[in-house]
């Protein structure tokens, strides 16, 4: 079978190179995307006077026939057409006759597949926002149940203070907040129409570049042909931005898998998200939140591979651009998918209010309390952090918790000392009253509830 670009060569490549060349494989994902860029072309090469409207009128007809059909899975794609622009001209010309042919009039493959990656990455971008939306209410829902739920907060992995449970699902919110904020905002470059751009320098037809953008819900135009054709840099926003999500899905993964450990025994999964052995029958493996936080390497790997692939390329296209979307495609199934599982292990986990409890009371994580507490009676910090370590050391070797500690111990420490020190180290107490802005405070997590909650229903 010729090609459709055929008429050049007096010579057709051998059944396996074009398999090799061939993108159809994975770039029919983009089959409605490319009927959608093709039905908004007929329609300006109309109202420009380009093309008849007769003709117009039967390769619109032409082209909803095969979305149909493309939407029920009634297409069978050909490697000899390479790419699903040729398999979907060519459905053309077979159900309509060579008038189909005039439907690439004005237009160039290289523009075509880029509009058609716009519009794929805008549908899907929106989509994502839509499940951080859903794991953000989830982490909400959650926190609002455990905003006097105690856990020990951590740094190096070490216990630190204690801090509300609430304070720390919040953190994650934030952080997707951060995430949502990028990919609406990374939607203004993919929100862009390098259709009509033709190959590289635009084409000598009378087109109208700004009502095809307009008739597919583009803001506006590429200013310049040459990067309307080349320009990926939506694409490496979008796997940028899907990175970053990724890895703070990732940390919150390490964190469950952590906390739904015998050692911890913080959390509990619901059996949904969790999966069993093979040979040990006791097992209630954390294989979800194992996944995603293994999924992140390969989203990373599809960032660095376009970054890799487009460093060296000159202007404009080039075949190595071919690589562009298999990553894309890859990063789009897993950042939602990952999502979603999140949201529904949030959703159902069970949360060992008791056990998170007892944790800060069997450490020294109040310890910074005392060294407030000196402080806040005029004692330089940096000696009531001394006396403090001091203290800390004399409890380890006599085999107590500063709770324990006799007060005659603390006198002898220093002078400072009130009996009211015991109900400084609660672990309630010593959360309570870090009441700084964006504090673990009990009034303060409760307000960046209200926040959270506030963003949300503006979303």
């Amino acid at each position: 079978m010729s090609k459709l670009w055929g008429g050049r060569f007096t010579k057709t490549a051998e059944e396996w190179v074009d398999e090799f060349g061939a993108s159809i494989g994975f770039d029919q994902l983009l089959v409605e995307e490319d009927i959608e860029g093709s039905l908004a072309h007929v329609k300006m090469l109309g109202k420009c006077g380009i093309l008849a409207e007769e003709e117009v009128e039967k390769i619109t007809e032409g082209l909803k026939k095969i979305l149909v059909k493309a939407q029920n899975g009634e297409l069978e794609y050909s490697v000899q057409n390479e790419d699903i622009h040729l398999n979907v001209e060519k459905f053309l010309i077979d159900e309509i006759g060579p008038v189909g042919g005039k439907l690439h009039t004005g237009r160039s493959r290289n523009d075509q597949v880029a509009t058609d990656m716009h519009l794929y990455l805008r549908k899907q971008m929106e989509e994502i926002l839509s499940e951080i939306k859903s794991l953000q209410n989830a982490l909400v829902k959650q926190g609002k149940q455990h905003v006097e739920t105690l856990i020990p907060g951590y740094t190096h992995l070490q216990r630190a203070q204690p801090v509300s449970f609430a304070h720390h699902l919040m953190a994650y919110f934030w952080m997707l907040e951060r995430d949502y904020n990028r990919f609406a905002d990374g939607l203004k470059r993919v929100n862009i129409s390098p259709l009509g751009a033709g190959a590289l320098a635009g084409t000598t037809f009378p087109i109208d570049r700004d009502y095809s953008a307009e008739l597919l819900g583009f803001d506006g135009i590429y200013e310049n042909s040459l990067d309307a054709v080349s320009d990926r840099d939506f694409i490496l926003e979008f796997l940028s931005g899907s990175s970053i999500l990724m890895m703070h899905l990732s940390r919150l993964c390490e964190e469950i898998i952590l906390w739904s450990s015998q050692e911890f025994r913080f959390i509990e999964l619901d059996d949904a998200f969790a999966t069993g052995s093979s040979i040990m029958p006791q097992k209630k493996n954390p294989d979800m939140a194992e996944l995603i936080r293994g999924k992140t390497g390969r989203v990373y790997g599809s960032l660095f591979s376009l970054l890799t692939i487009l460093k060296g390329l000159p202007l404009a296209y080039n075949k190595d651009m071919q690589e562009d979307k298999e990553g894309m495609f890859d990063t789009v199934t897993t950042v939602k998918g990952s999502l979603k599982i999140f949201t529904g292990m949030i959703e159902t986990m069970t949360v060992n209010t008791d056990v998170m409890e007892k944790a800060t009371h069997s450490d020294f994580s109040n310890a910074t309390e005392l060294a407030d507490y000196l402080a806040s009676k005029g004692m330089p910090f940096r000696e009531a952090h001394e006396v403090v370590g001091k203290l800390v050391l004399h409890c380890i070797q006599k085999g107590h918790f500063l709770l324990d500690l006799p007060f005659a111990d603390y006198k002898e420490a220093s002078s400072l000392f009130e009996e009211d020190i015991y109900e400084m180290l609660q672990p309630k107490t010593v959360v309570a009253r870090r009441n700084s802005a964006g504090g673990t405070g009990f009034a303060q997590v409760q307000l960046a509830i209200e926040k959270a909650e506030s963003l949300l229903n503006n979303k």
